[in-house]
């Protein structure tokens, strides 16, 4: 028996096939954003104590992965939120989904590898009191990120997140 699709089931079919971008301006847009994060938490670092810090390399790796994963999740995301809406519409996706998706995915590495650290202390894996001990932990470095690690993405990740914002909000096809 052939069943006819409804025209609405296509239209998002096509609107989600739409949203996503090309192979190239993934990669490419993820390298450069991660690579803007953790330059712009390294010139934080900088002007903050002189990079007098011996967690540099760490930071700097959270930092970029932070923003190199988040790319290529909120960009697509932005893009179908985007679709046929006005610059300004276009630029608050852009904004709204980028700055959320690498702060929150750069905050999930940070809770990873604080969870990491701590994991030799805590019971074995899948009991009540795992579970428990990895959720605490879990929301200790989250909120620990949110007080320390937020300051490392301003002034200068603000002034990226505007920059790119209003790129691909002009640029978007």
């Amino acid at each position: 028996m052939d069943q006819i699709k409804p025209a609405g089931a296509i239209a998002t079919r096509w609107r989600l096939r739409a949203a996503v971008p090309s192979y190239r301006q993934l990669l490419f847009g993820s390298l450069c954003w991660g690579a803007a994060m953790a330059g712009a938490g390294l010139l934080a670092l900088y002007l903050r104590n002189g990079l007098l810090t011996s967690h540099m390399p760490a930071l700097m790796t959270v930092y970029f992965l932070g923003g190199m994963l988040a790319f290529p999740l909120m960009l697509p995301l932005a893009r179908l939120l985007a679709r046929r809406r006005s610059p300004e519409a276009r630029f608050a996706a852009f904004f709204l989904t980028l700055s959320l998706g690498t702060v929150a995915m750069t905050a999930f590495l940070f809770a990873m590898d604080y969870r990491w650290f701590y994991a030799r202390w805590h019971a074995p894996f899948g009991t009540l009191v795992w579970a428990f001990q990895f959720v605490f932990t879990g929301a200790s470095a989250v909120y620990q990120f949110a007080i320390l690690g937020l300051g490392l993405f301003l002034p200068f990740g603000f002034i990226v997140l505007v920059a790119v914002s209003l790129y691909l909000a002009r640029h978007m096809r």
